[in-house]
């Protein structure tokens, strides 16, 4: 390429400037430059389209040579800049800047490599991590002894002195003036390749972005963006030393974009659209939807439908005041290993249009939601699982290899829709707007179908399980003829090494149909709104007694999120009375399955809030036996004579030793001494 001197360069963008026109005949630029007068703005943004049809050359020398080239688009826009407002633009001279947009060959992290170094690309990712905002000297003011200031630019994280003082000539002992040296805001981005581009067994490829002047904190953690700038090579001096062979690559920021508040990221064309249509205007398009979730894993159709309703949602609102009424529904699986839980889990953070997966035995509280942490003496607010998961799903898998403490960070996270940070002097709040997918295995390695939820999932705290609108139990159950139907479809998916019959609908199309879906907002009618208050009080009239605890207002919103993510799958506008009736089917599923008191035979909500009506009244008449025991002077009690006791009364063997457990385990009692327990406060 021919190389043009800068000042014929700075002509060429200034007529660019002047002469590129829309369809209208307006000036595109010159309206642009005198807005940022009104505006006071200090950044003409340019697209690259517009570059491109202008002169194609000009284009190309802007990706291959930037700093020349933006440095000679600066003095073009500062003139005409000057002829629009001389005042303002001598003003804003230094701080001015182009930045460009709308390249379209975007560049993947992963094929960054060094014949990039000093070239501008555009790149897409996610933002994982930000720095605090920081000021960034760009010219120095140092005063000699005889007080005489001396401006140097500054274009390295080294200061520079001058050699000399302009006036006097001194050489030495200048120091620095910072109240009239020249700050700009700067600040650090972590991109990381978008998961769904993520090579299988791969790390993700990732670049620390440098950005200066308005553009700082205009990302987030969490957000995806497409980002302009030129690609750096820096020397390592994280290696300690100062001359080193070794180099990292970062990227000089010029332009970002945010992207990440779009929910949909799959692109569904014209032809898709209509084969989408065609798939939900069919009679049996839900069966065929839920049968194409997860088609290696043979039957389980209660829990592939509440994947399929999962990843579908529902609608998000926010009232007048403020408050969030969330759409997404978060469902826990329980069930016996080998079932099939992690494979569904894999395939749906897979299908969603965004998921993540996340296994709980190697996942922290900090993993999960986000965290402060200090590199290089710089504080950076990191994205964790769910964050980066915002608008989509993330999957836990082993969720009750968690710690406890890990757990407690989902808590605001599935109900708010929010994760707030307050460590280390900052204070965040960061969107999680993320539907949670969680499976765990039972505490002694298998479901006992005669113990209640909560006994069987041992650790989970009970107000994270209130958050679960849907629970499933997966039961190895061994049948003959269930047996060889299972055998004979693992056989044939290992024989053909694929599924052993095609799904009906394949993933990809599936992948699109779900983003499609996730556009339509359905609104409840007055038949479905009915039939939800009508078997929601029913519900209540039936648990409020004393041998059940009623639902809580949570199960008619999960209700609700139910119905229309139904609406939402077969792409309707409304939620009628058939998809209400079905979500009602689907809990009445979940009420028989996990809902049903083991002691009592009958349905109650109180197994999802830890303690079951039955175990409450048992829990009260064993300590009616116990104060009758300790007497009026509270004695202890022999825990052999205590048990005697309590098979007196109303409990088996097995029953009585149990009871005995629970109240140690609730802090009901303790052991004052061996074999002799007391009552806690006695």
């Amino acid at each position: 390429m021919a190389t043009l001197a800068s000042g014929k360069l700075s002509e060429m963008f200034e007529d660019f400037l002047k002469s590129v026109t829309d369809r209208s005949g307006s000036h595109v630029y010159r309206d642009k430059i005198s807005q940022l007068v009104s505006n006071e703005g200090k950044s003409l943004v340019v697209d690259f389209g517009d570059l491109l049809k202008y002169n194609n050359d000009l284009a190309n020398r802007v990706l291959l040579e930037p700093d020349s080239s933006l440095a000679s688009f600066k003095i073009a826009a500062f003139e005409t800049l000057r002829s629009e407002n001389a005042l303002y633009a001598d003003r804003v001279k230094r701080e001015l800047v182009v930045r460009l947009r709308g390249i379209s060959d975007l560049v993947p992290l992963r094929l960054v490599d060094t014949s990039y170094i000093d070239k501008m690309i555009a790149v897409s990712g996610m933002v994982v991590r930000t720095s605090e905002l920081r000021p960034l000297m760009t010219e120095a003011a140092w005063v000699c002894p005889s007080g005489h200031l001396t401006y140097e630019q500054q274009d390295d994280l080294a200061l520079k002195k001058p050699a000399k003082c302009e006036l006097c000539g001194e050489a030495r002992n200048f120091e620095l003036d910072k109240r009239h040296s020249r700050f700009i805001d700067f600040q650090v981005f972590r991109i990381q390749e978008l998961p769904e581009e993520l090579p299988p067994g791969q790390l993700p490829q990732f670049f620390d972005v440098n950005v200066e002047g308005d553009i700082v904190n205009t990302a987030r953690p969490g957000d995806r963006v497409v980002l302009t700038g030129v690609v750096r090579a820096v020397p390592d001096y994280a290696l300690g030393q100062v001359r080193t062979r070794l180099f990292r690559s970062q990227i000089d920021c010029n332009q970002v974009e945010v992207k990440g508040k779009e929910p949909m990221t799959v692109l569904v064309t014209k032809e898709d659209e209509e084969l989408i249509r065609k798939i939900a205007g069919a009679p049996d398009a839900y069966d065929r939807l839920v049968s194409s979730i997860a088609p290696v894993i043979l039957g389980h159709q209660s829990e592939k439908e509440a994947i399929l309703l999962l990843l579908a949602g529902g609608n998000a609102t926010v009232l007048p005041d403020g408050t969030k009424l969330r759409g997404d529904i978060n469902a826990l699986f329980v069930g016996d290993p080998g079932t099939g839980k992690s494979e569904m889990l894999k395939f749906a953070s897979q299908v969603a249009p965004r998921g993540l997966y996340a296994s709980g035995r190697g996942t922290t509280a900090a993993g999960l939601s986000a965290a402060v942490i200090r590199e290089k003496n710089v504080l950076m607010l990191e994205a964790g699982v769910v964050v980066l998961a915002d608008q989509g799903i993330a999957c836990i898998d082993e969720f009750e290899k968690m710690k406890p403490e890990d757990r407690t960070a989902l808590h605001e996270m599935m109900e708010q829709h929010t994760v707030t940070i307050a460590k280390g002097g900052i204070y965040a709040t960061l969107n999680a707007r993320t539907a949670i997918l969680a499976a765990c295995n039972p505490v002694l390695g298998r479901y006992n179908p005669f113990q209640n939820l909560i006994e069987n999932i041992g650790t989970l705290p009970i107000p994270l399980l209130t958050r679960f609108d849907l629970i499933f139990v997966f039961r190895d159950q061994p049948t003959p003829a269930e047996d060889e139907r299972l055998a004979t479809h693992i056989l044939a998916v290992h024989a053909r090494k694929s599924y052993a019959s095609p799904p009906p609908i394949e993933f990809a199309l599936l992948k699109k149909y779900l983003a499609y879906a996730k556009r339509i907002a359905p609104d409840l009618t007055k038949e479905a709104m009915g039939r939800l208050k009508d078997y929601y009080l029913q519900l209540r009239r039936e648990g409020g007694t004393d041998e059940s605890i009623p639902p809580t207002p949570r199960t008619l919103e999960a209700l609700i999120r139910i119905a229309t993510a139904r609406a939402r799958v077969l792409l309707r506008n409304e939620v009628t009375e058939e998809d209400a009736l079905a979500a009602i089917a689907l809990m009445n599923r979940m009420v028989e399955e996990v809902l049903t008191d083991t002691t009592t035979k009958k349905t109650d909500f109180g197994i999802q809030l830890g303690k079951p009506v039955g175990e409450t009244k048992n829990l009260r008449a064993a300590m009616e036996v116990f104060k009758s025991l300790e007497g009026t002077e509270k004695k202890p009690v022999e825990r052999k004579m205590f048990k005697e006791e309590l098979v007196k009364a109303r409990f088996s063997d097995e029953d009585a030793e149990k009871m005995i457990r629970t109240m140690f385990r609730e802090g009901m009692v303790y052991e004052s001494k061996p074999g002799f327990i007391r009552r806690l406060g006695s």
